[in-house]
């Protein structure tokens, strides 16, 4: 008897454990924490990471791969490691209060707290603080060397010694006695006796710190500074005596393995973009010695070798083949080849200087629309700042002493073949055919291959109807690669033979789930394989070694991705790195399409070597490698755990945070896949939430909450966190609803159609369990949602409330309209993407009106929320008024909420807690049979805003 008893009372006691937990509520979301920016060490041994609150101050960790040393440092962020693995360096915020506290006081941007610069040796427990942070930067590579800029004065910590004095001084040692030497004899003039305080970096101070060092190196009035990829080299622009305009800057190149410097302009007052070779033998700027007011602005490409007395002007505008009326453009980036045998710059327009002869008050400001122009007027004025910046790639030659202008308005973009020294560049344009992407959303394309040792321009392809990327051009710059979305396979060209090169694949290599009125996208390209002799493409599920000369066979060297419905997708661990080499073992993100189950995999010698951990009920997210040991690291979660940081290395994995402990307390959830039939017979899929005490011999409220596909996400973490727009699920769940999220799959012509038949029947699935209340079931949508909600309430009246974020009422007023945010007109969204209507309004009129709600309101009997706000880039807010003021008229009960100044989603943390609360209690109110809000029964008139919330329940 008692075996039997034992199990039934700890049944019950565990039972009893989960009933007390109690619900979520508004007052937690500033309690739950989120992990972010995870980085390792290169040799593996050290991470660095984020713990991010919702609202307040923030932490950054860090810790030891093995567990066995842990840091903590408040309001850390942007954490890199030093390239020899010695040193942490980060920013550190201001406190949360007293930036809030400015906010509040309506400060300048320049009046605001700034940040602070840490460094931490590693294993250590000092952490130096420098206030006052303006910049810092670190080489690429080998980056021992750290430079911090700071602003104003330093603080009295920066003239102590930050280590204990040693007796002996090695060689580094003098090299820093050397370079403090030339910092104290070089420093700027003043200017009768004062300094001036009204020059950009006027008493700003750069930090030359070292990882061995005892005392950083301070350079006076520094405005701007570059590091070689090496960090033996630093460029510094400093400025002078103001007094004196022919000194107003300087700048000088320390060399800091050596400790010497030379000056490499006295002189000036404009110098911009600084660059240095990877040796750090060669610089160049752009810049103008003696700029003033009235003068057009016209910047020289200024030139330094070391052993050079001075910098010489290498590119002005007499230079040939620099296109007349146009400048070396300041603002475009000024960077060397890998040999430092080439220049690559930009040139733009000469920009007149301004007109002061028409005052403000008497200048006409008229948008003049014409039906010739490439953009339409809100696109322009939307892209002024970008337009007016344009500027258009050119190549100096060293060697040969010669310019190549290679941009121009008519091939405005220029890709660099990341491995080809500066030769081989891929140019792509539109021009001449942009007027149609009103319509189609995109343009035919030509893409011509560059060689600048040839100084030609070969043709690869007209006209393309497809897709191609910088990324998609062989690092060698041999082949130039893109997909035809007609033809639906990829092309190579090595600058004389253009070869389809996936032709022998016979398997979809574009989206095989594609729904839209639009040519299928192609999955894509995965990368290049060592010396251009293979590049990798994505089907649906595996990955595929293809020749680019199209000769070899192209081989899955995934191999069963297909067969299991696995997904296998490369992570790229070294954005420095511009090939994969299949020696090496390289990381893959695996995924179960059935399942949903996720695991992350070694890919090496074309074939999956293993899969660690094995596939599991979780997502795997901000997967990383160091880069010179076998040490990954990865966030790890599902629903019923939030993400947390685990490392993986010598075969075993290690969890390193624990974040959100307080969830234990709370009445979570469970996530598991639900399926069923549609109306119309066809499969359907969608994720089921339900409470953590979760009882069948209850009956629950139901949301369907839906927007396209949601499945993938079975395994994510819901955090509670007063959202943008979209339904709060693990707060609703908590306080005991069910949340289905259904799958939607379209027909092209029918989008609301389509809805009704995966949503409804989701729900109607749902109803023949007896813990569901078929009388109490809601439904939650946002922007595309949003309208199938106001879609759905005019074709059936099962629910019993509805939320519409942001929704098209009216297609056909909507059709022609203008996308504020971008600038881009509306027409395409209907004919080719996401609305899939698939035709013009003149072409099929009755689909526009079939798919708008406003055209079926007497329909509806369902209370909706409508959330539609004046600033919404995306869908104008007059389709929300349009939908509000139509069932008005019809006596529907109906709400509009108008977060003022707010965007398409809401992004102000103030009106996203503001929502929540409404929404719990609309839903509370139809769906639980609770009291319902002031604002609910009564509104709020206007004469109350901003005095009165209405949030109070009306007994």
């Amino acid at each position: 008897m008692k075996k039997i008893v034992l199990p039934l009372l700890m049944l019950t006691t565990a039972y009893s454990a989960i009933a007390q937990k109690k619900p979520l509520d508004h007052s937690v979301y500033d309690s739950w924490e989120s992990v972010s920016r995870l980085v390792l060490s290169k040799d593996g041994k050290w991470i660095a990471y984020n713990i991010n609150v919702q609202e307040g101050d923030n932490r950054l960790v860090i810790q030891s791969t093995d567990n066995h040393y842990k840091k903590v440092i408040d309001r850390g962020y942007d954490a890199r490691f030093t390239g020899d693995n010695k040193a942490l360096v980060f920013k550190i915020s201001p406190l949360y209060a007293e930036t809030r506290q400015a906010r509040i006081k309506k400060k300048k941007p320049e009046e605001f707290p700034k940040d602070s610069f840490g460094i931490l040796r590693l294993g250590g427990d000092n952490i130096q603080k420098y206030p006052q942070l303006l910049s810092y930067k670190i080489p690429k590579e080998a980056n021992e060397w750290i430079a911090v800029l700071l602003k104003n004065e330093l603080s009295s910590s920066l003239a102590k010694t930050a280590y204990k004095a040693d007796k002996t001084k090695d060689s580094l040692q003098q090299v820093i006695d050397s370079l403090q030497y030339l910092v104290q004899s070089t420093r700027p003039a003043r200017a009768n006796g004062k300094d001036s305080l009204t020059s950009p970096g006027r008493d700003n101070r750069l930090l030359l710190i070292h990882t061995d060092s005892r005392e950083p190196l301070v350079l006076k009035n520094v405005s701007d500074y570059v590091f070689n990829k090496t960090g033996t080299d630093i460029l510094v622009l400093q400025t002078l005596n103001l007094q004196d305009t022919a000194k107003t800057s300087r700048l000088v190149l320390y060399n800091l393995s050596a400790g010497k410097a030379d000056t490499v302009v006295r002189g000036g007052n404009d110098f911009k973009n600084l660059a240095l070779s990877d040796d750090g033998s060669q610089l160049a700027f752009a810049g103008r010695r003696f700029a003033r007011l009235k003068e057009p602005i016209i910047y020289k490409l200024w030139y330094y070798q070391k052993g050079m007395d001075s910098a010489i002007a290498l590119v002005d505008t007499s230079t040939r083949h620099l296109p007349q009326g146009s400048t070396v453009s300041e603002l475009a980036k000024i960077a060397f080849n890998t040999t430092g045998s080439r220049l690559i710059f930009g040139t733009s327009a000469v920009k007149p200087p301004k007109d002061t002869t028409v005052a403000d008050i008497d200048k006409v400001n008229v948008d003049i629309w014409h039906y010739k122009e490439d953009y339409l007027q809100p696109y322009q004025l939307e892209n002024q700042k970008r337009d007016r910046e344009k500027s258009y790639l050119a190549v100096y030659d060293l060697v040969k002493k010669e310019l190549f202008q290679v941009g121009s308005p008519g091939l405005p973009d220029i890709y660099e073949a990341s491995k080809s020294d500066a030769r081989f560049f891929m140019a792509v344009t539109d021009t001449g055919r942009r007027v149609s992407s009103q319509w189609t959303g995109s343009t035919p394309r030509d893409i011509y291959r560059v060689d600048i040792d040839l100084q030609k321009f070969v043709p690869a392809i007209a006209n393309l109807d497809g897709t191609t990327r910088p990324s998609w051009m062989a690092p060698s710059g041999k082949y130039i690669v893109w997909y035809d979305n007609k033809l639906r396979n990829y092309y190579s060209f090595d600058g004389v033979r253009r070869v389809n090169i996936s032709e022998a694949i016979k398997l979809p290599l574009y989206d095989e789930e594609n729904d839209m009125p639009n040519d299928p996208a192609p999955y894509g390209l995965m990368g290049w394989a060592n010396g251009d002799s293979a590049v990798f493409l994505y089907d649906r599920y595996d990955i595929w070694e293809v020749d680019p000369e199209g000769e070899k066979a192209p081989v899955n060297i995934t191999g069963n991705g297909r067969k299991s419905r696995t997904t296998y997708r490369f992570v790229t661990t070294d954005p420095d790195e511009d090939y994969i080499k299949p020696g090496d073992k390289n990381l893959l993100r695996v995924f179960d399409n059935t399942t949903k189950k996720s695991g992350l995999a070694i890919l090496k010698n074309h074939r999956v070597e293993k899969v660690f951990p094995a596939p599991q009920a979780v997502y795997y997210d901000q997967p990383t490698r160091s880069r010179d040991e076998e040490v990954y690291a990865y966030t790890k979660e599902n629903y019923r755990a939030s993400p947390d940081v685990y490392v993986y290395l010598k075969g075993k994995e290690h969890q390193l945070s624990a974040i959100n402990p307080q969830q234990a307390q709370y009445n979570w959830g469970t996530a598991s896949l639900y399926h069923w039939k549609t109306f119309s017979g066809k499969p359907a899929t969608g994720i089921l939430y339900k409470p953590e005490n979760f009882d069948t011999n209850r009956k629950y409220p139901v949301i369907l909450y839906f927007y396209e596909k949601l499945s993938d996400g079975l395994n994510r973490y819901q955090p509670p966190a007063p959202t943008a727009s979209r339904l709060n699920i693990s707060f609703f769940v908590s306080r005991g609803y069910i949340v289905l999220a259904p799958d939607i799959s379209y027909t092209i012509g029918h989008p609301a159609k389509s809805a009704y038949d995966y949503i409804v029947s989701g729900a109607k699935d749902l109803t023949r369990n007896n813990w569901v209340n078929a009388a109490r079931m809601g439904i939650q949508g946002q922007s595309w949602g949003g309208i199938q909600v106001a879609q759905l309430v005019t074709m059936t009246d099962m629910f019993a409330a509805a939320w519409s974020g942001a929704p098209v009422a009216n297609m056909t007023s909507a059709y022609g309209g203008i996308r504020w945010s971008s600038g881009l007109n509306r027409q395409f969204q209907y004919e080719r993407t996401q609305s899939r209507i698939g035709a013009t309004l003149w072409e099929k009129p009755e689909l526009y009106i079939e798919n708008s709600p406003l055209f079926h309101l007497p329909a509806v009997k369902t209370p909706m929320v409508i959330m539609h706000n004046d600033r919404d880039g995306a869908v104008p807010w007059y389709q929300g008024i349009e939908l509000f003021t139509g069932l008005r008229r019809l006596g529907k009960p109906v709400w509009m909420l108008n977060y003022n100044g707010e965007e398409h989603n809401l992004m102000q943390r103030k009106n996203r807690k503001d929502i929540q609360v409404r929404e719990q209690q609309f839903f509370d109110w139809l769906l639980k049979g609770e009291p319902p809000a002031k604002w609910l029964i009564e509104g709020v008139p206007a004469i109350h805003k901003g005095n009165d919330l209405g949030l109070e329940q009306v007994k």
